[in-house]
């Protein structure tokens, strides 16, 4: 999905005929660990539309960061939207602290309650934007021109906000959260909305977002601003743990600097997704090890 093709007519029937596919500039895909086979689900994607809730379900960084490793290794650009912001609560988590370790790596952030607009009129809404100086306004003039994949967990609101922006010309299938919080699948394959000034690609919600078929070496890559710093490690196989000897992280263990506790939260991210995909490769080597 997504390729550019050159077309031609058969002259005998009038039928089209792909001459050409252009060379892709990117690939969304995943490996299949088990196939060893990449499974490619879009390509030629100008951004990577990451779509998290307030609540129902909760705010999750982690997940957030996730899908962060992903757009780094497709060489994506990141946007991430907070939605359903009418049931924020400060108690939960702090939207300043998150927007503003997002804006540390580039990537900005908006603000956005999707329910909160009259499907009969796209560009009203109830909802007063309070936190963020982004909101559905500039996120709209962001994919001007551009063909942007949206991804998040399920039922963060992420189809109801694919067709607000398409200014409810294409409603995409809603549905409620579930009584678990968790968020119920609406979507359960890709699909290109072919908009007046953008193209969206829809993508299957996820609950979770597993990174298995990631190696350990790679993952470092992925996080530019902790490789960084972890390369300036004593030792190569350092766990960047707060005691860990000879640790490039160790001040800011001690640091209140809010530029330290953004990257400390970074660090976090990046220790549990290690942690995960060194239980993965040792499952690996013990179960297809020839």
């Amino acid at each position: 999905m997504g390729d550019f093709v050159d077309l031609g007519i058969i002259s005998e029937t009038g039928e089209y005929q792909i001459r050409s596919v252009e060379k892709r500039q990117n690939e969304i895909f995943r490996v299949i660990v088990r196939e060893g086979k990449k499974k490619v689900t879009a390509a030629n994607c100008d951004c990577l539309v990451i779509i998290t809730s307030a609540a129902d379900p909760d705010y999750k960084r982690g997940i957030i960061d996730r899908f962060l490793v992903r757009a780094y290794q497709w060489g994506i650009r990141p946007l991430v939207v907070f939605n359903k912001m009418d049931l924020y609560n400060e108690d939960l988590f702090f939207i300043h602290f998150e927007a503003e370790r997002l804006a540390q790596l580039g990537i900005e952030s908006f603000e956005i309650c999707a329910n909160s607009f009259d499907p009969s009129s796209p560009n009203k809404s109830n909802y007063q934007q309070r936190f963020l100086k982004n909101g559905i306004a500039q996120l709209r003039d962001e994919l001007h021109n551009k063909t942007a994949i949206f991804v998040g967990q399920s039922g963060v609101g992420k189809s109801k906000l694919i067709s607000l922006l398409a200014g409810n010309s294409i409603l995409l299938k809603t549905n409620e959260v579930g009584k678990n919080k968790k968020g119920t699948h609406t979507t359960t394959w890709s699909e290109i909305i072919d908009c007046e000034f953008f193209q969206l690609i829809d993508s299957p919600g996820v609950r979770s977002f597993a990174l298995d078929d990631i190696s350990k070496d790679e993952l470092l890559s992925l996080f530019p601003d902790i490789e960084k710093i972890a390369l300036k490690c004593s030792f190569s196989n350092c766990t960047h743990s707060e005691n860990a000897k000879g640790c490039a992280f160790a001040p800011l263990w001690e640091s209140d600097e809010l530029a330290d506790l953004y990257l400390l939260s970074r660090l976090e991210s990046y220790v549990k997704i290690l942690e995960e995909l060194a239980k993965v490769d040792a499952w690996n080597k013990k179960n297809y090890s020839s």
